[in-house]
């Protein structure tokens, strides 16, 4: 360890450890807090409001797993050819693999913790009810 109490990791520096800052991305149903974020894993808070929706969506590479704190959600996951939803209540979990088609949207005010591969931009949109189909805009 060094005075700054990095490490050594495959031949790169590892940050020390210590307090981290949590960065807020407005988003048009409601707002993330991004709490963790590594080139290991990204850990976040999904705020959606009720009534608001994400896109229809999948992903390439990036692999995650929700977590419902607060509210209530449906959830609606590629099974087969047709999204059919998990709903999910608080303290149920569930977990998205790359190419798995899925949406959520906010049945009351919602707090999803999310946990995931670092790839924040890997967003594929089917479907936008705010006009941001085929980009990975905020």
């Amino acid at each position: 360890m060094t005075e700054t109490n990095s490490v050594q990791n495959g031949g790169g520096q590892v940050p020390p450890s210590g307090r981290v800052d949590v960065r807020t991305v407005a988003k048009p149903w409601g707002h993330e807090s991004i709490w963790a974020h590594t080139d290991r894993y990204v850990g976040k808070i999904l705020h959606i409001k009720a009534g608001q929706a994400l896109s229809v969506q999948y992903h390439n590479a990036k692999d995650e797993t929700i977590h419902l704190l607060t509210g209530e959600l449906v959830y609606r996951v590629q099974m087969g050819e047709t999204l059919e939803d998990m709903h999910l209540k608080a303290g149920e979990s569930f977990r998205i693999t790359p190419h798995t088609i899925h949406q959520m949207e906010a049945v009351t005010d919602c707090d999803v913790l999310e946990v995931s591969t670092p790839e924040l931009d890997d967003v594929v949109r089917l479907s936008d009810r705010y006009g941001r189909e085929g980009t990975n805009a905020p």
